[in-house]
């Protein structure tokens, strides 16, 4: 992390041809896009478990209502 962070000071101190600023930028645009990739599979696997625990719930529910 430091080693980041001190590159990204570095190059901020410097001028970079637009060539490797573009692909700076490039290389951050896609990390941002595995992150954000990572939260959507994360939020679709919740979905999936909340509505599997859903379903199981009202199972149960549905199996002790007929045993009153």
């Amino acid at each position: 992390m430091w080693k980041y962070m001190w590159t990204e000071f570095r190059s901020t101190l410097k001028m970079l041809p637009p060539i490797q600023t573009a692909m700076h930028e490039l290389l951050h645009a896609e990390h941002d896009l595995l992150r954000a990739e990572a939260g959507v599979e994360y939020a679709q696997a919740m979905v999936t478990c909340q509505k599997q625990r859903i379903k199981r719930l009202k199972a149960y529910l549905g199996k002790t209502e007929e045993a009153t």
